[in-house]
C-alpha cells in the first residue's frame, strides 16, 4: 500500500487553501491566492477529507476517496462541503471563523483487502461497500475511540448503514487506505 507523502511546504499550502476557502464560503470573501504552481498539489489520485472543529466540537467533515481532479481542487471542494453541507451539523457561521481549526487527511488510493483483520489500527482507514451503501472511517477515528481492528470494521459497517458483521460477507468489499494528517497550527 502506498503511503501519502507531501513536502512540508505543500502541506502548509493545502492548509492555507482550505483556510481561504473557508473564509470565502462563510464570510462571502473573494478567493485570492488559490493558484499555486506546486506540482505536489496538482497530483490526481489522492483523496482528501477536510474536518472543521470549533474548540473540540465537530463543525463539519466531508471527503472523497476516489477523486478525478487535482489535490488542490479536491481540498477546495471538500472544505466548501464541510463548511456548508455536512448534514450532521449546521453550516459554519462567519462569526465563528476565527475559532475554527482545520484538519486535512490526504488519503491514498483504496486497496481491496482480502484479510481485513490483518489491517493495522492507526495506520489504515477503512472503506466498506455493499450494493449502494458505503461507509468510510479515517485511521485516526479508531485510535481516538480505542477500537481494535474488529470494532473498527464493525463501526465502519454501521456507518454505511449495514449490519455490523457485514464486513465478513462475500458481497461486501472492504478496502483500506493510508492517510497523511495535516493539522492547522494556531
Amino acid at each position: 500500500m502506498v503511503e501519502v507523502n507531501l513536502p512540508a511546504d505543500s502541506q502548509r499550502r493545502l492548509i492555507e487553501i482550505a483556510r481561504l476557502t473557508l473564509e470565502r464560503v462563510a464570510c462571502a470573501r473573494s478567493f485570492e491566492g488559490a493558484c499555486t504552481s506546486d506540482p505536489h498539489l496538482e497530483k490526481i489520485g489522492y483523496g482528501a477529507f477536510v474536518s472543521l472543529f470549533n474548540k473540540k466540537n465537530l463543525r463539519g467533515c466531508v471527503g472523497i476517496c476516489t477523486p478525478s481532479s487535482a489535490l488542490r481542487e479536491v481540498v477546495i471542494e471538500m472544505t466548501e462541503a464541510a463548511a456548508t453541507r455536512d448534514r450532521r451539523v449546521k453550516p459554519v457561521r462567519a462569526d465563528e471563523i476565527e475559532e475554527i481549526h482545520i484538519d486535512i487527511s490526504v488519503i491514498s488510493s483504496l486497496t481491496r483487502s482480502s484479510a481485513p483483520l490483518s489491517l493495522e489500527v492507526g495506520k489504515h482507514g477503512l472503506h466498506v461497500a455493499c450494493a449502494r451503501k458505503r461507509g468510510v472511517l479515517l485511521p485516526q477515528v479508531a485510535v481516538e475511540y480505542g477500537w481494535d481492528i474488529e470494532t473498527f470494521l464493525q463501526e465502519t459497517c454501521l456507518k454505511a448503514g449495514l449490519a455490523k458483521d457485514a464486513w465478513r460477507r462475500p458481497d461486501t468489499t472492504v478496502s483500506s487506505f493510508t492517510a497523511l494528517i495535516i493539522e492547522e497550527e494556531k
